[in-house]
């Protein structure tokens, strides 16, 4: 790849419901050319596709109808602070409010993310492949990054264009085989649209001229940028997480599912017991009697004491949860045994 151009598309003006984006796009870029790659704002895609919500236009009435809007396309609550919600919609995206925005749309409106925007971007390409383009096309929406400040566009919607740019198993120049990497190209070149589009310049569409490959296959769609749960670190933010620890260390099973056990860590027992040095009342005493079995005796047995220590050996039990051990205790007259497995 020697480079690459990005070249606005200007005069497209509003789009209402029903309109013609292939129609629109071609008649204000009877420029483009095969192997070109269309970055297209994913509102005037909602817009042609009639995806509004009617909202009253100002008020406490207004924000209600946001909130309602909001839950209607959520799946999870990610994180939420103060009137900022991060969600995952129904497509898998986490974003800021669902993706819901209401600029460059009248005062009345609130306009959602497409429905499908890998669909979305399908028709569009076969719209202009009928046209006799063969383009790669994407459909690109605004989004913030953890840990950093700033936006960016990215990919929500691709067709005509492999998502990933894929590096592994090629040779570095200090002969290191490359395992992990895969760019996603389709993010990049959507940033790179966005220089040109702008947000208050009503250019909803660019073009991306020079990237190799782009409308030659369907290509597997942005919906392969998404993370899947299992390999999502980050699924939740710092105060939901806890929240679900808390909830988790309120539900502990009495013991572990039935399955063979497996030998605890001795240094993650040992990190347990520390979390919980200064919070067990004093008297309480815990002692590891054999490898994996820990002995936890009252300071009295008056019914406070044992109370509290009923609280001492539930506190040790959620510790030892936080480090991936499961546990099943057993009580006799005046001792609990906790026999601790790894989870």
């Amino acid at each position: 790849m020697d480079g690459l151009e990005v070249l606005p598309v200007r005069g497209i003006g509003d789009v209402t419901a029903g309109d013609d984006l292939a129609a629109l796009i071609t008649t204000n870029a009877p420029w483009l050319r095969d192997g070109d790659v269309l970055v297209v704002t994913s509102k005037i895609v909602s817009k042609a596709e009639g995806r509004l919500v009617e909202v009253p236009a100002d008020g406490p009435e207004r924000e209600e109808a946001r909130e309602r809007a909001l839950m209607a396309e959520t799946r999870r609550v990610v994180a939420r602070r103060g009137p900022t919600a991060i969600v995952q919609t129904h497509h898998g995206f986490v974003m800021a409010a669902a993706g819901i925005d209401a600029s460059n749309v009248d005062k009345t409106h609130l306009v959602l993310l497409p429905a499908d925007p890998d669909a979305s971007a399908r028709a569009l390409r076969d719209a202009l492949f009928e046209r006799g383009l063969r383009v790669g096309v994407i459909v690109s929406d605004t989004m913030g990054r953890a840990w950093r400040n700033g936006l960016t566009d990215v990919a929500l919607g691709a067709a005509g264009i492999e998502p990933f740019r894929d590096h592994r198993g090629e040779i570095d120049p200090y002969g290191n085989e490359l395992q992990l990497t895969q760019m996603a190209v389709i993010d990049e070149l959507a940033g790179a649209g966005e220089l040109v589009k702008g947000k208050c310049d009503q250019v909803p569409v660019a073009v991306v001229r020079g990237y190799p490959g782009a409308g030659a296959d369907e290509g597997a769609g942005a919906v392969a940028l998404l993370r899947d749960a299992a390999s999502d670190m980050f699924s939740l933010g710092t105060a939901e997480a806890q929240a679900a620890g808390l909830r988790a260390a309120a539900t502990l099973p009495d013991s572990p599912a039935a399955e063979a056990p497996r030998a605890a860590d001795d240094a993650a027992i040992s990190r347990a017991l520390t979390t919980v040095a200064e919070s067990l009342a004093e008297g309480t005493a815990v002692e590891t009697t054999s490898a994996g079995v820990l002995r936890c005796a009252p300071p009295d047995v008056t019914a406070a004491g044992l109370m509290r220590f009923g609280a001492d050996v539930h506190r040790l039990r959620a510790a030892l949860s936080a480090e991936a051990l499961s546990s099943t205790v057993t009580y006799d007259a005046t001792t609990a045994i906790l026999t601790v497995s790894r989870a």
